[in-house]
């Protein structure tokens, strides 16, 4: 089954005196690109959860939030020396500055500085942290497996439009392959005529020139091989279509080659019902190529 690159996931818990939340969000991408926004106090809980992640997804820019609130737990406060002196330094670096041009600042008082971020924290022992980390990412695995989820059933989705635009491509090209035949008793027939107005007007002739010239003409319109190729595309893309993600890349690579044919289809038709299918056929492939860059 394929799966889609976009997706979203939210949960929300609590335990061991604090609260969170989740946010699980991915948007197209050439690769996998992974944001993580988490606590960095909590020891070894982002490497966790980037390998799970890593391990579930190929493809992707993907981020993900935990917003963490703690609850009275009746912990300790402990003054941050570093933070503090810091504090204090940029302090009487702001009092001389705004002293040497005339202002004079009102003093600051313990109160103020212990307001500041970072200078009074609620310390946790190791023993807590560790308890809530492996509380956090059992809890997180509901989170991914719900994000897998919806993936597969956009992917789903996904797989059912280009399995209908196959079938287009398919029938065009078809349609196609039965002008062949048609075109090119139309094209013989003005090559007659073109070649009589010629003979009309002209003293002596070449005959050796003249079939050089009438096969150069045949291989240029002939669009036998683009039919071929065109075939070859249909088959090769409803084979990923059932092998299932990841798929999106060699899809896409797919949906270039099918506009190249179509492409060369249409500069070489030289008739008006195949110049038709073969700008139908790029219509309908770009139709493809958009829904193929939401592929994993």
């Amino acid at each position: 089954m394929l799966r889609s690159m976009t997706a979203f996931a939210s949960a929300k818990g609590s335990c061991e005196g604090f609260g969170w939340a989740w946010e699980l969000r991915s948007v197209n991408g050439r690769g996998l690109d992974m944001r993580l926004r988490v606590p960095d106090w909590i020891e070894g809980l982002e490497l966790a959860l980037r390998a799970r992640m890593g391990k579930a997804l190929t493809r992707g820019n993907v981020t993900l939030s935990l917003r963490l609130q703690s609850e009275d737990r009746g912990g300790t406060l402990a003054l941050n020396p570093v933070q503090l002196d810091a504090v204090i330094t940029a302090a009487i670096e702001v009092e001389n500055l705004a002293g040497a041009r005339g202002l004079h600042l009102a003093p600051a008082t313990a109160t103020d500085l212990l307001g500041l971020r970072g200078v009074l924290e609620v310390s946790s022992g190791e023993e807590d942290t560790e308890v809530l980390s492996k509380t956090l990412i059992a809890d997180f695995n509901a989170v991914l497996a719900a994000f897998l989820d919806m993936r597969a059933s956009e992917g789903a989705a996904l797989e059912q439009v280009l399995s209908a635009q196959m079938d287009e491509i398919a029938r065009l090209t078809e349609a196609a392959a039965a002008l062949i035949e048609e075109r090119r008793e139309e094209m013989a027939q003005s090559f007659r005529t073109a070649l009589a107005r010629v003979t009309d007007n002209a003293d002596t002739l070449d005959e050796g020139r003249i079939a050089q010239e009438i096969a150069t003409i045949a291989v240029k319109a002939d669009v036998t091989e683009e039919i071929d190729r065109l075939r070859a595309h249909v088959a090769a893309a409803r084979e990923l279509l059932s092998n299932g993600s990841p798929a999106g890349r060699k899809l896409d690579f797919l949906s270039q080659e099918f506009n190249r044919e179509a492409n060369t289809l249409c500069s070489k038709a030289q008739f008006a019902a195949l110049t038709t299918i073969g700008l139908e056929l790029k219509t309908v492939i770009d139709q493809m190529r958009e829904q193929v860059q939401n592929v994993e």
